[in-house]
């Protein structure tokens, strides 16, 4: 309520001060603006001085009109008049112009101008506008139109705004009292030259008091000393930007800055522990890692950065220590190979260093720790002579030709013997062989260096007392050119040659490409397999390549629509190769200017091969999806196997149950892969070694389920089944149950003991029941005292 109270009381004083500055420049403009010129009618005479007075236009003043301006009624923005208004009703006030009409409108009789729209400078200024003084009658100008403007006067209605905000800044840590930090820019839209409505003054709201600013050029700058960016890196800034030269009743803004301190090299490295004790094997690579130490630095990027090196405890210059760019670690490693039987232990000085200077005592700073180095004794791989070896060989090399040898020997104390080996990975094809003694590699297959001139192969070494020491090493072999290829043309070429050419012209232009490379570079030579060819001849164009030239102009189509032009090309290699390419040369009806109108144009052999080569892929390809499908679809519709063998199946092992078996005859006796089969326990499975002399059909047994096999069931149905079926064992085999059945026709042996001995009983019966049965139906039949039997028996 205050703010609006002081707006309403300084728009009432400003239009009060408009008004009293109009009056005069009003009354003014009415002594002004005399209008029509006294021109005489009548020409004047010779030597008669022409008296005549210049007329004046209109002269206006600015007039002005406040902004935001929301009264009840229209404002009055001023009045124009001219001398010709003297009271009369005829005169007339027209305005025209920006605006008029809809923002300004003018009185017709007394020339008053108001604003009918409440105006906002910041979006227009002002307006330019026209007055003219007509008849009302006639609608006759009376007076030349005239130009003025009325201005918008501004009011504080616009706060600071700054524009790119939130800022950011930086400063290095530790800066002095007064180091620029950044600098902020708020706009004002008000009018900059009205008043103090765009005048602003800056200060923080937030920052102190680490930041101070300068209220009138927004320079912010550091106001504490001793700044540590390791104890705090960011600042926040509030920064206020307030019109009116800072006045109360002025319009303000805000905006952050964040600041953040930049790093300098003010911390020295330091190591996480004064001692490192490291152990390596004798057999450590040059230039393999041995250890690593790390000294940290709480400066950060270029500032942490240090560099690592040995200044004591290494006298041989076995090893170097380097900086790891990621992890900012010392890295020791080999320069030289270890020798466990020379020296066992090094103690070395290591010390790190900042790469910058300190940016305030001028100086680097460092620290310094000691590294044990223990070295452990290990068997070591041979070591060949070179890393890589580099062989060259003709590709009309003969088999078993020596391309190379390499050589590698065991460093160790016991110099063991070198055995060779070819890594046959890298040579699938086995183009090359190696002796296993000397290292000699020799050619197994022929080379061709058009398919590949270079052959990498990675050949082992290894000792002969211990296998697994094992070194490599790698073979580039070279295979070196000879002239093998013919030169051919470059394309397959077919020439148009119009009827009514000239002799002479150029019909086609042919070079030659050739699969060899000869150091010197290629040079073909062209000649026309018939030397005195009545049509063509060539020129040669002196850059590998020719021209075919016609001889005569009497080329028709109705004589002979196609040539063919055998053309034998020669290389200069040694010795030289050639072939024969045939150019074909098509006749057509060519315009004058030798434009090709008409031509037959035959499918040469060549198109059409290529077509049926291309028609047979499809068919293939055709027949060979077909089969693919039937294949799937027979797999999808093919039963699964009765018995699904399962790799963890432990039932497949050999149980023994003290039982010797039925001999060779006895085939399946105990054949334990039936239990991985429980339904077979409910079909019959036939003797293989006998010929029953009826068929026994065995009883159903219980069924188990299908996806498990009761072995105790399973044995108690054979057991079952054994003892009702009258061709199974016993055969020379003792088996021993504890149930002996329901009886037999035989009867019990215990008759041997009783007195009708006499009686003579027919064991013929016996022999029915098979062999052995039968062997022992001829012992009943002999006669004997059963006194005797008895005690044979007992």
């Amino acid at each position: 309520m205050q703010r609006d109270l002081w707006t309403s009381l300084l728009l009432v004083w400003i239009t009060c001060v408009q008004y009293s500055s109009m009056a005069p420049l009003n009354n003014q403009s009415q002594s002004l603006q005399t209008a029509s010129a006294m021109i005489p009618r009548n020409r004047p005479s010779e030597g008669q001085r022409i008296l005549s007075r210049a007329k004046r236009g209109w002269v206006w003043n600015q007039m002005f009109v406040l902004e935001e301006f929301s009264g009840p009624d229209p404002i009055l923005v001023g009045r124009l008049h001219t001398d010709l208004d003297m009271g009369n009703k005829n005169i007339k006030y027209v305005l025209a112009g920006e605006g008029a009409g809809t923002i300004f409108a003018i009185n017709e009789r007394t020339g008053d101008i108001h604003a009918m729209k409440r105006l906002d400078r910041e979006e227009k200024a002002e307006y330019t506008l026209t007055a003219q003084v007509i008849d009302r009658d006639t609608d006759k100008p009376l007076e030349p139109p005239s130009e003025f403007i009325i201005k918008v006067q501004d009011i504080n209605d616009n706060p600071p705004q700054f524009i790119e905000g939130p800022y950011k800044g930086s400063v290095p840590e530790m800066s002095q009292v007064g180091t620029s930090v950044t600098r902020v820019t708020a706009t004002d839209a008000d009018d900059p030259v009205y008043g103090n409505s765009a005048r602003l003054v800056y200060s923080i709201l937030e920052g102190q008091p680490y930041f101070s600013i300068d209220q009138t050029t927004a320079i912010i700058r550091v106001a504490l000393a001793g700044m540590d960016r390791e104890m705090r890196e960011e600042y926040l800034v509030v920064i206020q930007a307030k019109d009116m030269g800072g006045h109360m009743g002025g319009l303000s803004g805000t905006t952050t800055v964040t600041v953040t301190l930049t790093d300098i090299n003010d911390n020295p490295p330091k190591f996480s522990k004064g001692s490192y004790e490291f152990t390596i094997p004798e057999d450590l690579g040059i230039g393999k890692p041995g250890g690593r130490v790390k000294a940290n630095d709480r400066d950060i990027g270029e500032n942490a950065k240090s560099a690592y090196s040995i200044i004591g405890g290494d006298e041989r210059d076995v090893f170097e220590i380097v900086t790891d760019a990621q992890t900012q670690e010392g890295i020791l490693r080999l320069k030289k190979p270890l020798d466990f039987e020379s020296k066992k232990s090094y103690n070395l000085t290591v010390v790190a260093t900042n790469i910058r200077a300190d940016s305030i005592t001028g100086g680097p700073y460092m620290d310094q720790a000691t590294v044990k180095i223990i070295i452990e004794d290990a068997d070591e791989p041979p070591v060949f002579t070179k890393s890589a070896y580099l062989f060259d060989v003709h590709e009309n090399a003969a088999i078993n030709t020596v391309i190379g040898a390499v050589a590698a020997r065991d460093q160790d104390a016991t110099h063991s013997q070198v055995r060779y080996f070819i890594d046959r990975h890298t040579d699938l094809e086995r183009q090359f062989n190696i002796n296993v003694d000397d290292g000699k590699i020799t050619l197994a297959k022929p080379l061709d260096r058009e398919t590949d001139m270079w052959h990498n192969i990675t050949v082992t070494a290894t000792e002969v007392r211990n296998h697994s020491q094992i070194s490599r090493a790698i073979v580039a072999i070279k295979v070196l050119d000879i002239n093998d290829n013919a030169p051919e043309f470059a394309t397959e070429y077919e020439a148009f040659l119009c009827e009514n050419g000239k002799p002479g012209q150029v019909i086609q232009t042919i070079s030659a490409v050739d699969k060899d490379n000869p150091s010197q570079g290629h040079t073909f030579h062209y000649r026309l397999e018939m030397l005195n060819n009545p049509n063509f001849t060539i020129k040669n164009n002196l850059n590998n390549s020719i021209s075919v030239l016609a001889k005569h102009d009497s080329f028709r189509r109705q004589k002979q629509e196609t040539y063919l032009l055998p053309i034998v090309v020669t290389d200069d290699g040694e010795p030289p190769m050639s072939s024969t390419n045939t150019l074909t040369i098509r006749v057509c009806g060519c315009s004058r200017d030798g434009t090709v109108q008409s031509c037959k144009r035959m499918k040469s052999q060549t198109f059409e091969l290529h077509k049926a080569k291309v028609e047979l892929t499809k068919w293939m390809f055709l027949c060979l999806s077909v089969i693919v499908v039937l294949f799937v679809t027979l797999r999808r519709h093919k039963n699964e196997p009765l018995i699904i063998k399962d790799d963890e199946d432990v039932r497949e092992n050999i149980i023994r149950y003290d039982d010797e078996g039925g001999g060779e005859e006895d085939t399946e006796a105990f054949d334990i892969a039936t239990l991985q089969n429980p339904d077979g326990i409910n079909g019959y499975l036939p003797r293989k070694d006998i010929k029953p002399d009826l068929q026994f059909m065995p009883r159903q047994g219980q069924h188990s389920g299908p996806n498990g096999v009761d072995v105790d069931e399973f044995i108690n149905v054979r057991l079952h089944e054994a003892d009702n079926d009258p061709t199974a064992p016993p055969y020379d085999s003792i088996q021993i149950y504890g149930y002996e059945g329901r009886g037999s026709i035989a009867g019990s042996l215990s008759s041997l003991e009783t007195a009708s001995s006499d009686s003579d009983q027919n064991y013929d019966y016996l022999r029915e029941w098979g062999p052995r049965f039968r062997r022992l139906g001829e012992l009943y039949s002999i006669t004997f005292d059963p006194l005797i039997l008895r005690g044979q028996i007992s």
